[in-house]
């Protein structure tokens, strides 16, 4: 049974080698445009029994991190993962889940809870009676708006849950920053909820590298091309520079390929041909500096190349379905 949450007070009372060579300059040109940001974050203090539901938000991640007891994270479609203290996970997906202390313990959903203000964009909800001097459950949750910019081909091909191993070969340096999240968490020293939203961005981040870093499950597509040196040469060359004025011609020069061979390995590969991905690319990286870094429409328009602004709206309009203004309205 699930009580009735109290208000949380402030201070709370407590090397192998990788199975394949990818390129490592590629792979951070393409971290680099990953965006994360968090639109609310909860610390969550809980009783013996629990359960808390998170509804799908396509477009967002989620992640949590538990730092005392132990939880099952089941999915919407029935799937388990059981998660002791020290694990960390993120649904890139923002699937529907629920955190459970038992399998037939009920589940409430995480917005009905109340929630004391600890920052910014960070609550404390405190599930845990009165009478239980020792919580079930420790954890810290977050849900980021989740933009991966010129790897938004490799979001799909992500898994619905991410569970990273902190001692594994693929997060190195992953183990002092959950070391530090649990400090923060049970300390309650001034400013935590606001140092823990900040590190719970870094660990998903790393979550997604250590996924690209170890193979991505083996997956097609863009992971295939860069296992290819010869394509991850021109990808290297086109994310460096997309406002350059790229032709299949050009692109092949990086590869040292021919113009046919390049395009149809390309093709073969990725599933788009290349001046296809060129303007795919040239619109994420729109979208991101319009609706993040505010530029304007002219500056983006001018770093991607386009000769005019009208130019460039008529291409964000093909491949986004709205203009640019529509866009950073939004």
């Amino acid at each position: 049974m699930i009580v009735s949450p109290d208000i949380l007070t402030e201070k709370p009372e407590m090397k192998t080698q990788m199975p394949f060579a990818l390129s490592s300059e590629l792979i951070s040109e393409l971290l680099t445009g990953m965006r994360l940001n968090g639109v609310q974050y909860r610390r969550i203090q809980t009783g013996p029994a629990f359960g808390m539901s998170f509804a799908a938000r396509p477009g967002y991640a989620y992640f949590h991190y538990l730092a005392v007891g132990s939880v099952i994270l089941r999915t919407a479609d029935g799937e388990e993962y059981r998660l002791a203290a020290g694990n960390a996970v993120l649904l890139p997906h923002g699937g529907a889940h629920q955190l459970l202390s038992g399998a037939d313990v009920p589940a409430r959903d995480i917005n009905s809870f109340d929630a004391a203000l600890l920052g910014d964009t960070v609550g404390g909800v405190n599930t845990c009676p009165s009478q239980d001097t020792v919580p079930g459950a420790i954890l810290f949750y977050g849900c980021m708006s989740f933009d991966l910019g010129a790897m938004h081909r490799l979001g799909r091909l992500m898994p619905e849950v991410m569970v990273a191993d902190a001692n594994g070969d693929f997060y190195p340096g992953l183990l002092p920053i959950l070391d530090a999240m649990k400090q923060e968490i049970c300390s309650g020293r001034i400013g935590f909820a606001g140092i823990l939203a900040r590190l719970a961005d870094v660990v998903a981040a790393m979550i997604v590298r250590g996924w690209v870093e170890s193979g991505c499950n083996n997956a097609s597509g863009l992971v295939a091309a860069l296992r290819d040196p010869r394509l991850a040469r021109a990808l290297l060359a086109l994310h460096r520079h997309p406002g350059e004025s790229w032709t299949v011609s050009s692109l092949a020069a990086q590869s040292h390929l021919s113009r046919s061979v390049f395009a149809g390995r390309f093709q073969a590969t990725i599933g788009i041909s290349p001046l296809r991905y060129v303007t795919e690319l040239r619109m994420r990286l729109a979208r991101q500096w319009l609706i993040h870094d505010r530029l304007s429409i002219d500056a983006v328009a001018l770093r991607l190349g386009y000769t005019s602004q009208a130019a460039f709206s008529r291409a964000f309009k093909r491949i986004t379905g709205y203009s640019p203004g529509a866009s950073r309205k939004s």
